[in-house]
């Protein structure tokens, strides 16, 4: 791809730096409708983390995992599949396609198919609405904005502070989820979403996996249940699980010349707080995200990067005057998630358009222009064995924000539409609710087949659908929507005895 796709215009009414999916939502909200056009400056691929290193790859690599798990627990299935294994390889050539090779031709032509310039180059604030792209060559140019500059450079991964980790030469989520040989042992450093999901995967790709967490529970920031079953069902697959301690040190062994070499060397060591060492073939830091704040020119407009870029609920960044500057994604830290950074992208897309236009901003509720959702009402779905997906404030958060809390939970196994789902169903869903507002202000759900229940969840949590009016939104029969009813139930039995 050229550097440049129009290599002498130098002006453009938006310029969106990263191509990411947020990015790209911007840079099409903001001139779909409007008559506005836009220019995205990506210097790596179009479609960024997600598209090729995280969201879908990881997801292509899950399915076939849940699907096999799933069978062995079905008569009339299981007998067929019996003791057979994945093929891997299959199995990595269709991760493959899914990513489409790591070439961003299409989406360069998605883009240019809705109008949107694309420039391939390292971009960086150099003031008011003014951005300097250096190109792949390393030459330099200037191109600037009529209205408005939307910054989505993204997060890197953390490597926590941990004895000799940079030498050892870890993999990060990029290397986890672009596997094309599976290491006979991993030992994931982290206990999070991306730790949880990579071990599912390495595991029943076949490798031996030990998690290190520091936290005393995996998926610590959700219900209590969750990282409780999560970590019942990693024990029963064969993960060696170390939770609530830290690792010491990490060193990595000289590359085996035998001519049965590792990846990026020997074997690892890595010596835990507690005196306790894993040797293992590799090593996947899941620790955490930073925000790519630095490198991106904020010291040009009066700001220093300190992480996480802060910003309204316009997506305006605090502290530069003008209504020109915007973030989004996980750069601006509100949500680490690609559907909340498209979400926040779409807002920042109408209100460069209205105010472009110079029309005042909506201030009416669940308007366009603010960002309603990042407060409480986020939504994700971790996509382990069982699946996990949850929404809005856990039991814990609702009580720390002074909420008059109430909960109901259901053991989901309990259910006819998970009774014919698989023999052996592991589940549970637990609502949140606001008792003197009487809405559900927060649901989880474990188990196969959840994740779809999330959105219902969450139109329930963001409409502040009462309790009353969830008693005739009637679930169909038999499936695993019908937790709805069933938590429903429970809670007017602890109300009313």
């Amino acid at each position: 791809m050229p550097a440049a796709v129009n290599p002498t215009r130098s002006e453009w009414d938006v310029i969106v730096i990263g191509g990411a999916a947020a990015g790209e939502n911007a840079a099409q909200y903001a001139t779909q409708f409007s008559g506005l056009d836009s220019v995205i400056v990506e210097k790596e691929l179009m479609g960024g983390e997600c598209s090729y290193w995280a969201c879908m790859p990881s997801k292509s690599l899950l399915r076939p995992v849940e699907v096999l798990s799933t069978a062995r627990d079905l008569p009339g299935v299981k007998e067929t599949v019996g003791d057979r294994h994945l093929d891997v390889q299959a199995l990595l050539d269709r991760r493959d396609t899914i990513v489409n090779h790591l070439d961003d031709s299409s989406q360069i032509q998605w883009a240019l198919g809705v109008g949107i310039d694309v420039i391939r180059g390292t971009a960086r604030l150099d003031g008011c609405k003014s951005v300097v792209v250096t190109g792949p060559d390393g030459d330099e140019r200037t191109i600037t904005a009529r209205h408005a500059v939307v910054l989505d450079s993204g997060s890197s991964p953390t490597l926590p502070p941990v004895d000799g980790l940079p030498a050892a030469r870890p993999w990060l989520s990029r290397d986890v989820t672009n596997i094309h040989e599976i290491p006979a042992s991993v030992v994931i450093l982290g206990g999070g979403a991306v730790a949880c999901e990579a071990a599912a995967w390495l595991t029943g790709l076949g490798a031996a996996v030990t998690v290190v967490e520091i936290s005393p529970r995996l998926l610590a920031k959700n219900e209590p249940f969750v990282g409780d079953i999560i970590a019942e069902q990693f024990a029963t697959a064969g993960v060696t699980l170390h939770l609530g301690v830290a690792a010491r040190s990490v060193q990595r062994g000289e590359v085996n010349h035998s001519g049965v070499g590792f990846v990026h060397g020997g074997p690892v060591t890595v010596t835990l707080e507690s005196g306790v060492t894993i040797t293992a073939d590799e090593i996947v830091i899941a620790a955490g995200r930073t925000a790519n704040s630095s490198g991106i020119g904020l010291e040009r407009v009066g700001l220093t990067p300190r992480g996480f870029v802060d910003v309204d609920d316009h997506l305006e960044v605090v502290g530069v005057d003008g209504h020109w500057l915007y973030a989004i994604g996980d750069l601006c830290g509100r949500a680490l998630l690609t559907h909340m950074g498209k979400y926040q992208a779409r807002i920042v897309g109408e209100v460069i358009a209205a105010r472009a236009a110079g029309q005042a901003l909506e201030v009416s509720p669940f308007n366009r222009h603010t960002d309603v959702s990042d407060h409480n009402f986020v939504p994700q779905v971790i996509f382990t064995d069982p699946e996990i997906g949850s929404v809005g404030l856990t039991e814990a958060a609702a009580r720390e924000a002074g909420l008059d809390v109430e909960t109901s939970e259901y053991d989901l196994a309990a259910l006819a539409g998970t009774y014919v789902l698989r023999d052996n169903y592991v589940g549970r869903a637990k609502l949140v609710i606001d008792k003197s507002a009487d809405v559900v202000v927060g649901a989880t759900f474990i188990g196969t087949g959840v994740a779809e229940l999330t959105h219902s969840a969450t139109m329930a949590v963001v409409g502040r659908i009462p309790i009353a009016a969830l008693w005739h939104v009637v679930p169909s029969y038999p499936t695993v929507s019908e937790a709805w009813l069933r938590l429903l139930e429970t809670l007017d039995q602890a109300r009313h005895g």
